[in-house]
């Protein structure tokens, strides 16, 4: 890499901000956490000019949250802060560094599923359905345990690992259903590759003892403890950490917008009419838009296998205090066709600034069961709130304009709320790209998509950049952008994107970065 680095020119001289032509080195394309992940190794490492650009006045993308007129505050879907990175949680650190800028959680969280909250994971909770389907469940899993016994081939797609690990009935009572509501696609469409420890596979005598005991399974997973911002939703952790950027390197809104990307010329053009030549170009944008603008039409033809859903979140404020049936619950999963959404997120339980305060007073807009309000006088609180998350797709269309009445009455249907209770806010806004599916289709398009991109110099990273769901959390996609920048300036491994299995799982349980260098620490 000493020829790369040699190449580099003018690195301590950031671009100036009002210029209709630009030159940098490295060019990072979106401010969300690819984005700033990379502009924050950028600075860190202070050895080559740089610019990050966003259309958005605000920085966040993906992990953005938005604030309704009466005070509620909506993530961009259910995000929740919890790492596989000690680099990542030093940053974090750095941007909101006061224990009381955070509130830690237990994950408490259920699926419905029979009127019955069934604890997280359902497939290690059997033991509290009714008895025909613990029959049912319990015949599936030991059918698996046996076939697995004998199996010589791997699954070929996502249905059949689940019917190998869980048995058809775990399958068809949650697995199937619950993952066609989030993925909008069909479980046979979906490679397996990705699952990481994303999906618990039960252990069958493990399962058989806690029903025997009638008792059920201990938390499971990476995020059985989280932390969240006390104030301004996830959203507020990236504006916290763009803040600890130069401003001068920063251009979002407007500004920041890009409408032409020339790979050949090493340019990206504005929509302002600035021109910003680069030698290396991070893209976080969806990598389909990318080459769009690129207007490559060989690269837009191999995006044709990339599949993806659009996620709707609709936001529920309510008067009056937290229900006991709701207590401490985080989020929730409903598998059935009683409402429209897959997740629900008691969004007022992650922190008391989530929502108005109990002196704010707000009209009743409706009562939850859609009768009008008896009043349209503005009351005090307090106040909860409802986060609900719904797909879409072409295999999965939605009645976008009944969406947000649905999901009020789906809420009632699983007595999440009363028909009795007051609205006093309602949200809905559309994510186009919402999940990057891991469909059987994904890896071959970017097996040639994304080395493509990188001998044209862009390294194209992120959610949606790279297209890896297994990598997609705000951990991961911070990493990407920072690892990113190792490759670019020193040549080392980018282990998220290429190594997700070993990035994902229980041994890696720290990672350090120090110069430039990664250094593993394994447990």
């Amino acid at each position: 890499m000493a020829s790369l680095l040699s190449s580099i020119t003018g690195k301590h001289q950031p671009p100036p901000a009002d210029d209709r032509e630009l030159n940098v080195d490295v060019l990072v394309i979106g401010a969300g956490p690819t984005g700033l992940g990379a502009a924050k190794r950028l600075n860190q490492l202070d050895t080559a000019s740089w610019l990050i650009v966003d259309s958005n006045e605000t920085p966040g993308g993906l992990a953005s949250t938005d604030v309704t007129p009466e005070g509620f505050l909506y993530d961009v879907g259910g995000h929740v802060i919890f790492s596989h990175y000690k680099y990542f949680d030093d940053c974090l650190d750095e941007a909101l560094p006061n224990d009381s800028d955070w509130y830690h959680h237990q994950r408490v969280s259920y699926v419905r599923c029979k009127k019955l909250w069934v604890p997280y994971p359902f497939q290690n909770n059997i033991s509290l359905l009714p008895q025909d389907d613990k029959v049912s469940c319990m015949n599936g899993m030991i059918d698996a345990a046996l076939e697995c016994r004998v199996a010589n081939t791997k699954p070929k797609n996502f249905d059949e690992w689940i019917v190998r690990m869980m048995g058809q009935g775990i399958a068809d009572l949650f697995m199937r259903p619950y993952n066609f509501k989030v993925w909008a696609v069909p479980t046979t469409k979906m490679q397996c590759e990705w699952l990481g420890e994303r999906v618990a596979a039960p252990d069958l005598k493990t399962v058989t003892k806690n029903i025997i005991l009638n008792k059920p399974a201990p938390n499971w997973g990476p995020n059985a403890t989280f932390r969240f911002p006390a104030e301004g939703g996830t959203g507020g952790i990236w504006i916290a950490v763009a803040k600890t950027l130069p401003k001068e390197r920063t251009r979002f809104g407007d500004s920041g917008c890009v409408d032409v990307v020339s790979a050949e010329k090493k340019e990206v053009i504005m929509k302002d009419g600035t021109t910003v030549k680069y030698k290396k170009l991070i893209n976080t944008m969806a990598i389909d838009s990318l080459v769009n603008k690129m207007g490559n039409q060989e690269l837009i033809s191999w995006t044709k296998d990339l599949f993806y859903s659009t996620t709707h979140v609709i936001g529920v404020g309510i008067r009056g205090a937290r229900p006991e049936r709701i207590g401490d619950k985080c989020w929730l999963y409903f598998p059935e066709d009683d409402c429209p959404f897959y997740r629900a997120t008691i969004f007022s339980n992650y922190s008391p600034n989530n929502q108005p305060q109990p002196s704010d007073k707000l009209p009743t807009l409706q009562l939850a069961n859609g009768s009008a309000a008896t009043s349209d006088e503005a009351k005090e609180g307090p106040y909860w709130s409802l986060m609900f998350e719904v797909s879409e797709s072409s295999m999965k269309p939605v009645d976008v304009e009944n969406l947000l009445k649905d999901t009020i009455k789906g809420a009632v249907n699983t007595e999440l709320i009363r028909p009795e209770d007051e609205i006093v806010s309602t949200y809905h806004r559309a994510f186009d790209h919402g999940y990057p599916t891991p469909t059987l289709e994904r890896d071959g398009a970017l097996k040639k998509l994304l080395p493509k991109l990188k001998e044209l110099d862009i390294w194209s990273r992120g959610r949606f950049g790279s297209w890896k769901y297994e990598v997609g959390n705000q951990d991961h996609s911070f990493m990407l952008g920072v690892e990113a920048v190792d490759n670019i300036l020193n040549g080392a491994t980018e282990l998220t994107l290429n190594y997700p299995d070993f990035v994902n799982s229980r041994a890696n349980t720290e990672r350090r970065l120090v110069d430039g260098v990664q250094q593993l620490r394994l447990a």
